[in-house]
């Protein structure tokens, strides 16, 4: 593809990739993304294809991830969405690499049938790094998320989000070279991938029963910057709730931030706490920020009368929201933004259940959504439904919130299990296993409701697989890359003319005299 076209078609497809999402949520464009990038890289150099994948980086990840700057401007916009970018970049050289190795395969079916394999490894291996680095990692982006409404997404039961991502860059590579190269063309296998994707059930996890679940979407001043006095979060939530607490269920849950002190150390919250449970007849799942040692916590707390025994902390609180990674560096850079971060919140490391007259709920706490990690470990842990609980205020008018909910709705299919998702401005939603929406809310507004959630038992093999995955993907896609430029340096140094006998350190032949 000429340099003129190569650009924007990279650029242009970074765009398709953002509109897969929500709000648009138009799923097979990520199919068309990923085949325009990878086109686009086809032939580059190591240069060129760090400027088309930068392209295609800062395209979709400058659009996607606008609603950072609803929280504190553009600078940490432009810093996130420009760091993905960079790393995006990088991540596009050995696919580039690849197409360019690509020659050595001289075999016609190891050609087809396993070079898109590699691509697909290589994309995936790329997610894969910007969902653990640097600080954590940022998987928010990751194409396998994309697909909650689409009819592939069941197969993320089987291989998890990152396998899905695998599958379809596969099928799309696998579509990409059968375009450039008109003798190797054969429909057979797209075809093949497609019908099986299609036809991949979900994998069936076992039905236990039910649980009545009420859920109250408080609406309160819950933001960073919204003004608020104390307790006013609380007393909406609270308040919030009223229409529902004559009601039977056997858990009521809040979103996180829906109580704005620390009840572990406040006793008023507290009383206000246990009013709440003696009025339902129910245990409260809640959320607040709490101090135990000289330690701070977003944590998650199952409060029954008198207190909570059971908690959770989030694993990975949020680079530069929660906390400040290297704050000395930061702070002599910009100074007022880094001040506005006043709490230092500790990772958790307690496991994200806890346990309602012998059923067990899988926690995620806001972003934690997006970790593999912390959804596996509910499931493995006996999770017989998810609670996720957010808060999304600061992000209110933007696209972040439904976002969000596709990964809620992914995780669904993924591990087989309800999701009962409860924001303090919205959207709150209560998810089926298979995806679809049971009950919900709409944003920006108080909402209570009490829902049959079904329950469920057994692994899907994504919470089964999904570590070994994650393992091998970046193992192959290093080894089939090393591997093919290997096969690269023989393939044009056996084609070499020989060298003549002076080169290789022999005498040259003395040229022919007059005599003779």
């Amino acid at each position: 593809m000429p340099w003129g076209a190569a650009i924007p078609v990279a650029a242009l497809s970074g765009l398709l990739l953002d509109v897969a999402f929500p709000s648009v949520g138009w799923w097979p464009l990520a199919f068309l993304s990923i085949a325009g990038g990878i086109w686009a890289l086809v032939g580059r150099s190591v240069g060129g294809a760090f400027l088309v994948g930068f392209a295609y980086g800062a395209a979709f990840y400058f659009t996607h991830l606008m609603w950072v700057v609803q929280f504190l401007g553009p600078i940490p916009w432009v810093a996130l969405a420009g760091l993905e970018s960079l790393l995006f970049a990088l991540g596009a050289i050995p696919i580039a690499l690849a197409y360019r190795w690509g020659a050595a395969l001289r075999h016609r079916a190891t050609r087809t049938l396993l070079f898109p394999v590699l691509i697909a490894a290589l994309w995936a291996a790329r997610e894969l790094l910007l969902g653990t680095w640097p600080y954590s990692g940022f998987p928010w982006g990751r194409i396998g998320m994309s697909q909650a409404g689409g009819p592939f997404a069941e197969a993320a039961s089987w291989v998890g989000v990152t396998g899905l991502t695998f599958l379809i860059v596969w099928l799309c590579a696998t579509v990409v070279d059968w375009a450039i190269r008109p003798r190797t063309r054969t429909g057979l296998l797209p075809a093949a991938v497609i019908f099986a994707l299609l036809l991949m059930p979900a994998f069936p996890t076992s039905e236990a029963g039910s649980l009545r679940v009420g859920w109250v979407q408080g609406d309160g001043p819950a933001g960073y910057f919204d003004p608020r006095s104390p307790g006013d979060v609380l007393a909406a939530q609270r308040a919030a709730s009223d229409p529902i607490l004559d009601e039977a269920m056997d858990l009521l849950v809040w979103p996180e931030g829906g109580v704005d002190s620390d009840p572990l150390n406040t006793p008023a919250t507290a009383r206000t706490l246990d009013a709440v449970v003696a009025d339902t007849d129910a245990p409260l799942l809640m959320n607040a920020a709490t101090a135990r040692g000289e330690h701070i916590y977003n944590t998650s707390l199952l409060w029954e009368g008198g207190g909570a025994e059971q908690l959770h902390d989030k694993a990975n609180p949020v680079p530069f929201g929660e906390y400040v990674p290297d704050r000395w560096f930061y702070e002599r850079i910009v100074p007022d933004l880094v001040g506005l971060i006043q709490r230092e919140y500790t990772p958790g490391t307690n496991p994200p259940l806890v346990s309602v007259d012998g059923i067990q709920v899988g926690l995620a706490i806001c972003f934690d959504v997006i970790y593999d990690s912390v959804i596996w470990d509910g499931a493995r842990g006996g999770a017989q439904f998810y609670a996720f609980q957010t808060n999304n205020a600061d992000f209110r008018g933007t696209d972040e919130n439904l976002q969000q909910l596709e990964f809620a709705r992914m995780r669904a299919i993924e591990t087989g299990r309800a999701v009962v998702n409860v924001s303090t401005v919205g959207t709150s939603q209560v998810i089926a296993p298979d995806g679809t929406i049971i009950d919900g809310a709409p944003a920006d507004t108080p909402a209570a409701a009490v829902t049959t959630v079904p329950l469920r038992t057994g692994l899907t093999p994504a919470v089964i697989v999904g570590p070994t995955l994650t393992l091998l993907i970046p193992i192959a896609a290093l080894g089939g890359l090393l591997t093919l430029g290997l096969l690269e340096r023989r393939s044009r140094t056996t084609s070499l003319p020989p060298a003549p006998a002076s080169a290789k350190g022999g005498a040259a032949a003395e040229p022919p005299t007059k005599a003779s």
